[in-house]
């Protein structure tokens, strides 16, 4: 039982909620998910099951697509609905000004994170010391927006659209889109619909997920589509339990090259999926970097 698990997360959960709920529901302690999402926010989670918990750093880094509403006039100490209002102002805003943000808040843009963020300060949580009143000292970081679309609602509501890098507070964003406004805004709803490959349309709500009862492993997607985005290598049966013993492998195929190192996505014999490897690429050589069991 090994593979990605696809959720529709539902509002008003943590992300360790699900993980929670789903151990419960297959029976299973090796579930962890690959990306978390703010509890207001719903959509799609990928949970990692069985040895997939080991791929998950190569799913977290991958840029994500959301849906949202902003509340235009209003700014909360947390930038989304689950706030205080610190802050109204009043709205003047058209089709022209939100031209204009999508244009200001395109590419690569130098972003600030919210004072509540799981951000570490000093070991701490930053959401834990701006809970304490404590004011927390954040680095703005730099962040992509690849694409952005706005559209007003009635006269003080925008929904938006947006594809972005890993690390983008999208509540955030709809707090500098409303300065820029000039009026100040919050996040209100927030809907995940894509993360790398992996689409919403084929996610499961857990509730599905409990009625299937014995069933379940029929959503499991299989756990090398983690790395599906890494070349593959096939090593032949002695080959395998060498590289599985933590010997490095010499590719005859692949031609010498002074690149440097690349990942590999290694199967055995029998198209297996048992190992991640790093591939000396001026020796050819390849090296076990994460092992798993071909077996399971």
């Amino acid at each position: 039982m090994n593979g990605l698990l696809l959720i529709d997360k539902p509002q008003g959960m943590t992300s360790h909620d699900v993980v929670a709920r789903v151990r419960r529901i297959i029976n299973m302690r090796a579930v962890g998910h690959a990306g978390t999402l703010d509890p207001f926010a719903t959509g799609l989670l990928i949970l990692c099951i069985g040895q997939a918990t080991r791929l998950s750093e190569y799913l977290i880094g991958e840029a994500k697509t959301y849906t949202g509403r902003m509340k235009l006039g209003e700014r909360t100490n947390t930038d989304d609905l689950d706030g205080e209002v610190v802050e109204r102002r009043p709205v003047q805003v058209g089709a022209d000004d939100l031209r204009r943000a999508r244009a200001a808040f395109s590419g690569v843009i130098s972003q600030m994170p919210p004072q509540f963020s799981a951000i570490q300060i000093g070991g701490k949580r930053a959401y834990r010391l701006a809970r304490s009143g404590e004011t927390v000292e954040l680095q703005a970081r730099p962040v992509r927006i690849e694409t952005l679309e706005l559209a007003l609602v009635g006269a003080a509501e925008v929904e938006l659209r947006v594809t972005c890098s890993a690390g983008t507070y999208v509540r955030a964003l709809a707090r500098d889109i409303g300065e820029m406004l000039g009026c100040g805004a919050h996040l209100t709803a927030l809907r995940r619909m894509q993360s790398g490959a992996f689409s919403l349309r084929d996610a499961v709500a857990l509730e599905a997920l409990q009625q299937a009862g014995s069933g379940w492993p029929r959503h499991l997607l299989p756990m090398d589509r983690a790395v599906e985005g890494m070349p593959a290598c096939r090593l032949d049966a002695v080959a395998s339990q060498r590289f599985l013993l933590g010997q490095f492998i010499r590719l005859d195929a692949e031609p010498a090259n002074p690149s440097g190192r690349e990942l590999r996505r290694v199967y055995d014999a029998e198209g297996r999926f048992i190992a991640i490897g790093e591939l000396d690429t001026a020796a050819a050589l390849l090296r076990p970097l994460k092992v798993l069991s071909a077996r399971e």
